[in-house]
């Protein structure tokens, strides 16, 4: 047997090399467990450790692949994978050096922020999160696998699954908001997406949930800033969708750059290997974010040497761009400080990984030329971009059914975000061409084509400070500032808007004012921005705001002042063609928030699903009362709750029932509701269910996520909505971490966003 399998494994390795010249034959091997053994047995220390190694590729120009900097160190087996190399070409030509110049011609790993889309671009995640679509999340992650892995990637580093209620923070836009259950069930579809139900299909990719754990907390809203929280609050608020992600079967995991515990992630040991591994039994492996473990002496934990060797102890397998695996655990091997068996069963972990992805059999399946020819930025693809960001969009008001627009008349279009093709795929868009992206003014004039003229002016710039416009439009997504004086630029806005019968005003933030290291103070609309949409309201012509953003903004005066508001975040590729469609009716929008939008800053950190006070405000106009939990100078609710969303439809809720006043642990209660489009247009509700534990050993939420369905329902028809709800539902983690369900009384509510006020009783008995 030992023999058949030597001749098995030479076999491979010989063939390697003239496989890509030859044949597209799928190379037989033994199973995973002997083959991944084998080829461990024959790898030098140098070899193993440089499976750990992920380096960044520079900028390789197809051709010259050889000569690149990281060449050599791929021929010595020195590296494991690479990341943010672009092109099946260069892919290609570095992935040859691997398989035929290396030792033991072990196949590299590709990855690349694959986060909303590939070439054809989706909404940033907050916004893909507002359509509460699982299906077409889920497409939107198949078909960017299908891209990425028909240009050479077979790993990308999403979802980025950190739950967040702070909207200062700019990577809020890159998650999924602020709840825990809807966290996890998109996680779940993004994680299925990628990777499908088989790794070793051309068209899937590695999947990697991220940052693990507890990113979207940071003090202050400042990015990499400290995190502190109970474990309590771990188990129950933040961990939900990284074990969601885990139990879909995510292949790989990325700590975060944050401290827990007074120990930052990257070499947290209870964190890596207590939790992930041992209570949520994770096989796959875990990577550090970028130079994340060199970071770890600017924690204070210790030099290069002893933070590598504490992230490897603690359950980290692959080092990003860091070089401390590389570099330094061969000496910590030598005195001790690691163990061989602790290398070996990191290296192990990822060689599972690239047999898994199909790698060992097929180096190049990947690297099929014809399918970047023909899979990448299709029509088909850009249809299913459109219309899952036509789902993405939330409207905010739309007072006196100001909303659709009719495709007539003079349309003015005005606003520094009006003409910024290079901003509509939003951050985190790094495989996307900017200059292939719909604009506003480009799909309005697609979509209304003859029927109504468009005039067009910019109005203002992003801001006044020049310099923090070039900090929020970095990555070449400028928005072209304009050297005239803001009355310049004003008063040519006012001469068309005064020509018009209606005004867009297309205005907020640029695509960098959100995403990494985007930070923010001010959770305003710019003041330039506020003031010209001011000056275009005293026209006394119909306003529609639409809303470029990628967190919650601070929307009290645009609230009070204009008649309708559209939220379209960053809506993809696509963007301007979708967002056309929504204002001229062409789609009724049907997006809900999944985070709270607050009336002040004042009251960040603010989400729905807060702990009550011994002396709560129980009046509902907002009147400050002395000695009760509320403010001085403002009211304690948000200006929009989580789970809101107007249509241009009406919907009525009513005839809420349940099964039984009262279920065992072991049986499931059926809750009911009736649904009725009482409008004039065909439209998609978001139906949301939501709990609260009366009386538990620990306090409980004053209301809990448990169910959403999103249907459609034609105008003057109604639906019946069932959910099922079981002992499964109602647990939660003790003051001793268990994960109970605990007997008592429960309300449910149903309704339209978090503010539900359709509700009733029932009892959990044991």
């Amino acid at each position: 047997m030992k023999i058949k399998f030597a001749i098995l494994v030479f076999t491979f390795f010989g063939m390697v090399s003239s496989f890509a010249q030859k044949s597209k034959k799928v190379i037989p091997i033994a199973p995973k467990e002997i083959f991944v053994s084998d080829l461990l047995s024959k790898m030098t220390l140098d070899e193993k450790i440089g499976q750990l190694n992920l380096p960044t590729s520079g900028d390789i120009t197809t051709g010259q692949a050889n000569s690149s900097n990281i060449a050599k160190k791929i021929e010595e087996g020195k590296v494991g994978g690479l990341f943010n190399i672009k092109s099946v070409q260069k892919i290609k030509e570095v992935q040859r050096i691997a398989v035929e110049k290396s030792r033991l011609k072990i196949p590299l790993l590709f990855g690349m922020d694959v986060i909303h889309g590939y070439e054809t671009t989706f909404p940033i995640p907050l916004g893909l999160s507002s359509s509460w679509n699982m299906d077409l999340i889920k497409r939107s992650a198949q078909i960017a696998a299908q891209e990425a892995s028909a240009d050479g990637i077979n790993w990308t580093f999403s979802p980025m699954v950190d739950i967040s209620r702070e909207p200062r923070w700019g990577r809020v836009s890159e998650g999924s908001g602020e709840d825990p259950y809807l966290g996890s069930q998109i996680a779940k579809a993004m994680v299925h997406g990628y990777q499908g139900d088989d790794l070793s299909k051309n068209n899937t990719i590695l999947s990697c949930v991220k940052h693990f754990a507890l990113y979207g907390a940071p003090e202050a809203g400042r990015e990499y800033n400290t995190v502190d929280m109970s474990r309590i609050k771990m188990y129950n608020e933040y961990f939900p969708p990284y074990k969601a992600a885990v139990e879909a079967g995510v292949g790989s995991v990325m700590a975060s750059f944050n401290e827990i515990d007074g120990i930052p992630a990257t070499c947290n040991k209870w964190l890596m290997t207590d939790v992930l591994r041992n209570q949520w039994n994770f096989k796959g492996f875990v990577v550090t974010d970028y130079t994340a473990i060199p970071e770890m002496s600017e924690h204070g934990i210790g030099d290069l040497q002893t933070v590598s060797a504490l992230a490897l102890k603690a359950g980290i397998e692959m080092d990003m761009v860091g070089e401390g695996f590389l570099t330094t655990l061969k000496k910590s091997l030598e005195e001790g400080k690691v163990t061989l068996a602790q290398i070996d069963n990191a290296v192990r972990l990822i060689l599972n990984a690239k047999y898994d992805l199909g790698l060992f059999q097929d180096p190049y399946k990947y690297c099929d030329l014809e399918r970047a020819k023909t899979e990448i930025f299709t029509q088909s693809n850009r249809t299913e971009a459109r219309k899952t960001a036509r789902e993405s969009m939330v409207l905010l008001k739309n007072k006196n059914q100001l909303l659709p627009l009719k495709k007539s008349g003079t349309i003015a279009l005005i606003g520094p975000l009006a003409d910024a093709k290079e901003n509509m795929a939003g951050t985190w868009s790094v495989a996307t061409k900017q200059e292939n992206s719909v604009s506003l003014l480009a799909g309005i004039k697609a979509v209304v084509g003859v029927s109504a003229k468009i005039v067009y002016a910019k109005g203002s710039n992003l801001d006044d400070d020049a310099a923090l416009e070039e900090r929020a439009t970095m990555f070449g997504k400028t928005l072209h500032r304009d050297s005239r004086t803001k009355e310049e630029l004003l008063n040519e806005a006012l001469i068309i808007a005064n020509q018009s019968d209606v005004i867009v005003a297309a205005l907020g933030e640029s695509a960098e004012f959100s995403g990494e290291c985007s930070s923010r103070t001010n959770l305003e609309i710019p003041k330039v921005q506020k003031e010209l949409l001011q000056a275009l309201l005293k026209t006394g012509k119909p306003v529609v705001l639409v809303l470029f953003n990628g967190r919650p903004l601070v929307l009290n005066q645009e609230n009070e002042t204009v008649p309708a508001i559209l939220d379209v975040w960053f809506a993809g590729s696509e963007a301007g063609l979708a967002i056309a469609d929504v204002l001229f009716g062409d789609e009724n929008p049907s997006g809900k928030l999944t985070i709270t939008f607050p009336r002040s800053l004042g009251q960040v950190p603010i989400y729905y699903n807060h702990k009550n006070t011994g002396r709560p405000l129980d009046n509902k106009d907002g009147v400050f009362e002395k000695f009760k939990s509320n403010y001085i100078d403002e009211r304690n609710e948000p200006l929009f709750p989580f789970g809101y969303g107007l249509s241009y439809t009406t919907f009525e809720y009513s005839n809420l029932k349940i099964s039984s006043a009262k279920i065992s642990l072991s049986e499931t209660l059926k809750v009911t509701v009736d649904i009725a489009n009482t409008g004039n247009f065909d439209g998609k509700e978001v139906v949301q269910l939501y709990i609260r534990d009366l009386v538990g050993s620990v306090t409980r939420p004053v209301r809990e996520l448990k169910g959403f369905q999103k249907i459609t329902i034609k105008k003057g028809e109604k639906q019946t909505v069932t959910f099922q709800i079981t002992a499964e539902d109602l647990k939660f983690y003790n003051a001793d971490l268990q994960f109970v369900a605990e007997p008592g009384e429960f309300e449910i509510f149903v309704g339209s966003n978090s503010n539900a006020e359709l509700k009733t009783l029932f009892e959990l008995g044991q």
